[in-house]
């Protein structure tokens, strides 16, 4: 089975058998798709290759930074420029990562050690001594900040003073990174001055966060992983520096989140009030806003040692196990109703969970969850931004992120599976035919179009190479004893020895955990290979299994070449597609047509081919639009919008809404308006980014206006390229937003936007798209049109026919069962419809082995009722 194009083919070849014979050979074909190298080892060969591949991979990418991008912040791979805050595009919040500090380098330091390029790694330290400052006007993330800068600074520093004792490299290093460090943290500490101690989400690193130059200081609420994921970095730098002040601080946040659980389920939310500790958002998961949090606590334990973290890890454990876990999903709950999910799809983020389950010894549900997420790697070429429990795209995008590579770094060296090496080896190789541009690696705006993005998030250096890397790596070939340290959320290497090395806080206060759980073996210590599966090396397959074809995709790694199938179909009057339906066989989109030449005598063979719409993976969305109606634009200029999951129903609305368009001041409207008198009775335009659609979209309410058009942050995102989607809301009820809410992409939006500058005052309707001014409805072709044919045996067996094909094409709107021999059937319904006589005539001019088309050949319906679901 291939498919070419949008088209998918399956062989089905009609002989005398019975339904059983039918699902034995289907069931064996399919075992014979399945068949992987998952059961084989990797020789040392094979992964010296595999891993001399990766070095060149991060050659192509570090060294693109380097020559098109430093000392910028990041590398612009598709521009070939680096990306310098304040002289590209605001994308919103995505820019507070980047703080004129080139976080890149400072990102990539410890993985040039790891990688064992050691002249490179001396060469980027003496680079970021001299180029990077850290007293720069401009607000970051404080979250963004401490993981990537501060944790790379320390990360490297750790790494310099390691190479220095060992007398051979860094000689002359003096703890500069150190220092760097102490100054990056001083500069960050501003942020947690609030009444609670949960720190603000962003800092000013020249002016902190009160003083009125800062320019920041006005939110109110934060993540639970931006407020949770410090004390590793934070204690880090306490203990290397002697200053407790840092690992405080940290403490008293975690203190906070685990003092504001909610007592019954054990669970916390994702977003926080950092003044009064209220939650904000009761949505409870281990993916985006939470994930890092719980990280942090059991690894804070290890880096550490104190039994707290490890309590407080272990019952928050046992929650998820018995609330947000379902084997192999992990769904959002409501903190305080966890029996019911909030939402029907999970983020790409909560892959780095399996990791953290074999940190706690729990590998069963780490394999399923794994696996889960392979087989949507599989289907999808990456991991979507989000998908569905039915595994299908929400959100499309792909930033290169380095979660999956992390679950499956962790579960190789726990099972020593080479399966996983498998694994690795397909994320390599997607990464290189998918990602791979001439300035580095893109990441990818819609995993469904492959459409690249221009941007190469510093993560992809810091992390993606570094476990890609040590997964075909043995331990006597590193530089470092791997295993002697414990990886950030950000894969920086900080050293369990500082437990013992370096003193603990002298006033570490922190609460006991008042109740105790259920312990198990390794609720206290590593898990052991031979105590969970006692002389069953291949446990692992053995849980894999069970999930092999979860997301209906059945090829396996290195699938071993497609056989045609020879099915029997019962002579009984049935339609085949009805036949087929009623054994529970389905058609799957696969990736190119297959053209079987194998020649059977006294059979029919039936060929199913279905045109596959590129939107089928979505819940269909209805598009709506944005269409300028004042002068000089008098409705020609029509923006295709996506709508929203609440406030009001513009499809219950006859005529749209119609308003002139103001731009929200901020243009994000994640806080109080300040331009609510020129936008009262108006529409507002804001920005996507920094906070959710139902937070903008109650600002904007109070301030008065009539209606919202969102615009996409990321640079261009068209109507075009990138599949329409639906606003949703933020977990919460969303009752009370009563205004319309659509949603442009950046070039749709850049067009309103250059209008309302160049114009003031534009008039514009937001009404669904089928509503728009002068657009005439589509009349939708319903039925089923049928064309069939069967050929006698004789023809067959003298060869006089070709072997007659059933053809089914499923289009959009219509379905037509189709005959290949054009000429013949014309001539039938020459008889029976008059206008049919010209099209088909032209139809049988074509080559005999071109089968009629949509396009080119019309049919009769010879049902007199039609059905649209054969």
């Amino acid at each position: 089975m291939k498919r070419k194009g949008n088209k998918l083919c399956w062989h089905l070849v009609h002989t005398s058998g019975t339904e059983m014979l039918l699902r034995t050979l289907l069931i064996t074909s399919l075992l014979g798709w399945a068949t992987c190298q998952e059961s084989q080892s990797m020789t040392p060969e094979e992964k010296t290759v595999i891993r001399d591949q990766i070095i060149e991979m991060f050659d192509h990418a570090y060294g693109s930074y380097m020559k098109y991008a430093y000392p910028a912040d990041e590398l612009m791979p598709l521009s070939c420029r680096g990306r310098v805050r304040g002289q590209e595009p605001n994308r919103g919040d995505i820019d507070d990562s980047l703080g004129k500090f080139s976080l890149t380098l400072i990102d990539t330091l410890d993985t040039l050690v790891v990688l064992n390029k050691l002249d490179e790694f001396e060469d980027a330290v003496k680079k970021a001594m001299t180029d990077v400052r850290l007293d720069n006007d401009v607000v970051v993330s404080v979250f963004e900040t401490n993981i990537r800068v501060l944790g790379g600074l320390l990360g490297a520093h750790v790494m310099a003073d390691l190479l220095r004792q060992r007398g051979e490299r860094m000689l002359w290093y003096r703890d500069e990174l150190l220092h760097m460090a102490k100054e990056l943290g001083h500069r960050l500490l501003p942020a947690f001055n609030t009444t609670s101690g949960l720190p603000y989400p962003k800092v000013n690193l020249r002016y902190g966060v009160l003083n009125p130059l800062s320019r920041t200081g006005t939110e109110s609420d934060t993540c639970t992983a931006c407020a949770g994921t410090m004390i590793l970095e934070f204690a880090a730098l306490s203990r290397l520096s002697g200053n407790s002040v840092f690992e405080e601080h940290a403490r008293k946040a975690l203190d906070v989140l685990w003092q504001r659980r909610q007592r019954g389920s054990d669970l916390v939310g994702t977003v926080i009030n950092i003044h009064n500790a209220e939650w904000v958002r009761r949505e409870s998961g281990v993916g985006a806003g939470i994930d890092s949090y719980y990280e942090y606590l059991m690894k804070a334990y290890i880096l550490l040692g104190d039994n707290v973290y490890l309590e407080r890890f272990n019952i928050h454990y046992s929650a998820i196990m018995k609330y947000i876990s379902q084997p192999p999903l992990l769904l959002n709950v409501h903190m305080h109703n966890p029996t019911v999910n909030v939402r029907s799809w999970m983020d790409s983020l909560l892959a780095f969970f399996p990791g953290l389950q074999v940190l706690r010894g729990d590998l069963k549900p780490a394999i399923e969850t794994h696996e889960m997420l392979y087989q949507v790697t599989k289907q999808h070429k990456f991991l979507p931004e989000a998908f569905t429990t039915e595994f299908r795209v929400h959100w499309g995008q792909h930033l290169l992120r380095p979660e999956f590579a992390e679950s499956t770094y962790y579960l190789y060296k726990a099972t020593g599976d080479p399966y996983y090496l498998r694994v690795g080896q397909s994320i390599v190789e997607k990464l290189n035919a998918y990602a791979r541009v001439p300035c580095g690696f893109a990441a990818v705006q819609d995993v469904r179009t492959g459409i690249h993005e221009d941007r190469m998030d510093s993560f992809f250096l810091a992390e993606m190479f570094k476990y890609l890397y040590l997964l075909f790596t043995d331990k006597s070939q590193l530089p470092i004893d791997i295993d002697d340290y414990i990886f950030t959320t950000e894969a920086h290497l900080l050293p369990v020895s500082l437990s013992i090395t370096q003193p603990p806080c002298q006033s570490n206060n922190t609460e006991p955990v008042p109740a105790s759980i259920e312990e198990d073996m390794f609720t206290h210590s590593c898990p052991s290979m031979e105590t969970l599966f006692p002389n069953n090396p291949s446990f692992a397959k053995t849980i894999r299994d069970n999930y092999k074809y979860l997301t209906g995709v059945g090829r396996a790694f290195h699938p071993s070449p497609v056989r045609e199938i020879e099915l029997p179909l019962h002579d009984n009057e049935m339609e085949p597609v009805e036949f087929l339906k009623s054994m529970g066989i389905s058609l799957t989109p696969l990736n190119e047509v297959f053209a079987g030449q194998t020649e059977h005598k006294a059979v029919y063979r039936v060929k199913l081919v279905a045109e596959v719409n590129h939107t089928m993976e979505e819940e269909e969305v209805l598009p709506h639009v944005v269409q300028l109606i004042s002068p000089p634009f008098l409705g020609r200029t029509v923006l295709t919008a996506g709508p929203a999951t609440f406030g009001m129903d513009l499809t219950k609305q006859e005529h749209g809404v119609k308003g002139s368009i103001v731009r929200a001041s901020p243009y994000t409207a994640c806080e109080p308006i300040d331009s609510a008198v020129a936008l009262k009775g108006h529409i507002a335009l804001a920005l996507r980014g920094d906070c959710m659609f139902a937070v903008k979209a109650r600002w904007l309410q109070e301030a008065g206006a009539i209606g919202v058009i969102f615009i996409d942050h990321r640079e261009g995102s068209n109507s075009v390229d990138t599949p329409l989607f639906q606003m949703v809301g933020d977990g919460d009820s969303t009752e009370d937003i009563t205004l319309p809410l659509v949603f442009l992409f950046s070039h749709e939006g850049a067009v309103l936007t250059e209008a309302l500058e160049e114009h003031h005052n534009v008039d514009v309707l937001l009404l669904p798209k089928e509503r728009q001014l002068g657009h005439d409805k589509a009349k939708k072709t319903l039925g089923m049109n049928i064309k069939l044919r069967l050929a006698d045996e004789e023809e067959l067996e003298d060869g006089s026919a070709r072997g007659p094909t059933l053809e089914f094409v499923l289009e959009k709107e219509e379905m037509f069962l189709q005959e290949e021999e054009e000429e013949e059937l014309c001539e039938q319904q020459q008889q029976q419809q008059q206008p049919a006589q010209q099209l088909c005539s032209k139809a049988a001019e074509k080559d005999r082995t071109d089968p009629c088309s949509a396009d080119s050949c019309q049919t009769t319906n010879f049902n007199s009722k039609p059905d649209a679901n054969p």
